[in-house]
């Protein structure tokens, strides 16, 4: 045990109680799960305390990045895609490639110290891509020139139209050139921006929002829409801050699952973690979730939040001495979620993402539905939308049977997305 788990306090539970007991903990790692995540429970007061919670959301689809953030609201915003458009609009939630990397949401406030942290490791493993591309640090210092300049003063710009300011630069021939099989302008473009995002010149701006309703992302400068840090940058306060917002979120988890999710290095999160420990030693109070407790089972060293696995969910025993949500915390009727693909429900975890019950996301060959239907927390069927002017079609492929009750929750969850659509929605059902 190192010193990280020795101040988590290792508990352990697997292998004597048998497939029962064993059982039980699976049941209460899904139900913990979804209550620390914010799917079950009363939900975050607003799109940015969702997402303060979880610290960063894929959202490389936009459309169904928005429904993450309002799915896990209560009150006016559950449900509510102009809450999460406006925060957008206004710059408190931000979109831009951080972590593994992809796009993903993150606070405004939260981004300057997550990039400082993940721009090292996002930059050393671009280092081949530069060049393949020919980029080097001389073309990255002057595109990042130019496109600061592009949008310095509250000049929010498309993609497009950043690239017309690196080709009047001389930083972006069209050639003619492909690179395996795409042209190399565009991909030179993408890396050049990105290298931008690293160096926290660009950010998002405000969305541009087409005739047709099509979202188009536009840029703006870092400085003018990322608040400066309070205090001095400390790399070990921001891994202990990643883990605790990490384990807080998602756990049960593992290190190895924040590794992969936050881009970062086992030891690091285990760094993180023993800072975190070390801090949290003075002035705890009760049900503090910054207070880490582990446990094994089923193979696997599980990390999570001391307390209550939710403010209006008491945490208790689930077949063994481990906090975690009983079965009492669970929703009485049976509960069906539409979840994207990209979900942190799925995306959170990558070596014990098997207590989802399913694949997800589906290849990128597959015909059926991206995005996941959960039953009580575990996978069970396919889900996409098609938008159309004024309303929207829902497909849907199942992979059981539901019975009244269960059909009632489906019900219920087309019509959850149906209000944050805005649009009447027609539900296809897929054999």
């Amino acid at each position: 045990m190192d010193s990280a788990d020795s101040a988590l306090g290792d508990q352990k539970t697997s292998g004597a109680g048998g497939l029962n007991e064993e059982s039980a903990i699976a049941a209460g790692i899904v139900r913990h799960r979804l209550l620390a995540q914010q799917l079950w429970g009363e939900g975050a007061y607003d799109a940015g305390a969702s997402l303060r919670s979880l610290l960063a959301v894929q959202a490389q689809e936009h459309a169904y990045a928005r429904w993450t953030l309002a799915q896990r609201c209560r009150g006016q915003a559950r449900d509510n895609a102009a809450a999460v458009d406006a925060a957008l609009s206004a710059g408190t939630i931000l979109r831009t490639h951080v972590l593994r990397p992809t796009w993903h949401f993150v606070l405004a406030e939260d981004l300057r110290w997550l990039m400082t942290l993940s721009g090292p490791r996002l930059r050393t493993g671009n280092k081949t891509r530069d060049r393949q591309l020919g980029l080097d640090a001389e073309i990255v210092g002057r595109s990042n020139d130019v496109l600061g300049a592009a949008v310095d003063g509250g000049r929010h710009l498309t993609r497009d139209e950043l690239a017309a300011e690196l080709e009047r630069a001389g930083l972006l021939a069209d050639t003619g050139e492909r690179l395996n099989g795409a042209p190399l302008r565009g991909q030179r473009l993408g890396h050049l921006v990105f290298h931008a995002e690293m160096d926290q010149v660009l950010v998002s701006g405000v969305p541009r929002i087409s005739e047709s309703g099509a979202v188009r992302q536009t840029y703006a400068l870092f400085d003018e829409r990322v608040p400066a840090l309070a205090t001095d940058y400390d790399r070990d306060q921001a891994l202990a801050e990643l883990t605790r917002r990490y384990f807080s979120s998602r756990g049960p988890t593992t290190v190895k699952d924040c590794a992969v999710w936050s881009g970062l290095t086992q030891a690091d999160i285990r760094r993180g973690l023993a800072v975190l420990a070390a801090g949290s030693q003075e002035d705890v109070r009760p049900g503090d979730r910054s207070q880490m407790q582990s446990f094994s089972a089923d193979g696997y060293h599980f990390i999570m939040a001391s307390g209550p696995a939710h403010s209006a969910t008491e945490a208790a025993t689930a077949g063994s001495d481990v906090g975690l949500a009983p079965p009492s915390a669970a929703p009485a009727a049976p509960r069906i979620d539409l979840i994207q693909c990209y979900d942190e429900y799925v995306m959170g975890y990558t070596p014990t993402r098997h207590y989802l019950g399913g694949t997800a996301p589906a290849s990128v060959a597959s015909k059926q539905p991206s995005h996941v239907v959960l039953l009580d927390g575990r996978m069970i069927g396919n889900w996409q939308h098609t938008l159309k002017p004024e309303s929207a079609v829902v497909s849907i492929l199942l992979h059981r049977t539901l019975g009244p009750s269960q059909q009632c929750a489906l019900d219920a969850a087309i019509a959850r997305y149906e209000t944050f659509l805005g649009r009447p929605v027609t539900v296809d059902l897929l054999d």
